[in-house]
C-alpha cells in the first residue's frame, strides 16, 4: 500500500507544525486545514486516507466535524485532543471516530497509531470486493459460514452472544468500540444492565479466546470507554 495522505486539522500552529513534520519525516502526504469548516471541505474535495482532527477547533467544535463527515464518509478518523475525560472520549467515538489519542502526546505514539490504521485500509482494500466468509487474525480463525470459530485448530465453544460480541469485534479490528456502540449492536439498547453483562460477557469470552486472560493478545480494554480488537501480526 502507498502511503497514507492524511487530512490534518488542528488550529494550534506549534502542534499543526510538529505533526505535519512527522509525517513528512516518515514519508506521509499531509493536508492542512486550521477550522471545521475547512476540514468538512477538504474532506470532501481531496478525499484522504485518514484525518486527525483536534476537538478545540475555533469555529466549531470537533465532534460536530467528524458528525457531518460521517454523513458521507467511512474515513478513519483518529482525534488529538487535550480533553481527557472518558466522557469526551467516548462521546467522540459514538460520534464516529475511530480513535483517540490525548494531548500531550509521543509522537512514537501517534505513528503506532497510524500504522495500526494503514494495516486496517490495507485489510479493507484486500478485501473489497469479495464476500469474505473467514477471518484470520493471529491464530484466531471465525468461519461465519458455519458460524465457528477456532484458535489454532481448537474449535471455541461459544454461546451465541460470545460468538456475536466476536464477529463485532473482528469487524472493527484496530478500531476502539464503545460499550453504547457494542450494546447497541448486540441487544438493540444502551441499558446499565447490558452494560453491566457486557463486562460479564467479554470476560468469560476472553477466557475462551486469550491465553492468557489478565494479558489479553486479541481484545483490549479502554477502561471507561470500550474495547479494541488488536491486529495481530
Amino acid at each position: 500500500m502507498n502511503k497514507l495522505q492524511i487530512l490534518v486539522v488542528e488550529d494550534d500552529a506549534p502542534v499543526r507544525n510538529l505533526i505535519t513534520t512527522t509525517l513528512k519525516t516518515h514519508d506521509y502526504k499531509s493536508i492542512i486545514a486550521e477550522n471545521g469548516e475547512e476540514a468538512i471541505r477538504q474532506a470532501s474535495s481531496c478525499n484522504p486516507d485518514v484525518i486527525l482532527l483536534d476537538l478545540g477547533l475555533p469555529d466549531m467544535d470537533g465532534v460536530e466535524v467528524i458528525r457531518k463527515i460521517r454523513t458521507w464518509s467511512n474515513v478513519p478518523i483518529i482525534v488529538i485532543s487535550a480533553r481527557s475525560e472518558d466522557s469526551d472520549k467516548i462521546t467522540a467515538l459514538d460520534s464516529g471516530a475511530d480513535d483517540y489519542l490525548t494531548k500531550p502526546f509521543s509522537v512514537e505514539e501517534l505513528l503506532a497509531r497510524l500504522r495500526v490504521t494503514g494495516r486496517r485500509l490495507a485489510m479493507m482494500q484486500a478485501n473489497a470486493g469479495a464476500n469474505e466468509s473467514v477471518f484470520i487474525n493471529g491464530d484466531l480463525k471465525i468461519d461465519f459460514g458455519s458460524g465457528c470459530a477456532f484458535i489454532g485448530d481448537k474449535e471455541l465453544h461459544l454461546t451465541p452472544i460470545e460468538y456475536k460480541l466476536l464477529c463485532l469485534m473482528s469487524q472493527n479490528v484496530g478500531k476502539v468500540l464503545t460499550h453504547t456502540y457494542i450494546t447497541q449492536k448486540v441487544w438493540g439498547n444502551s441499558w446499565d444492565n447490558n452494560v453491566a453483562s457486557l463486562r460479564v460477557f467479554m470476560a468469560t469470552l476472553r477466557k475462551k479466546l486469550e491465553c492468557e486472560p489478565d494479558s489479553p493478545q486479541y481484545i483490549q480494554t479502554h477502561i471507561g470507554v470500550g474495547y479494541r480488537m488488536m491486529k495481530i501480526e
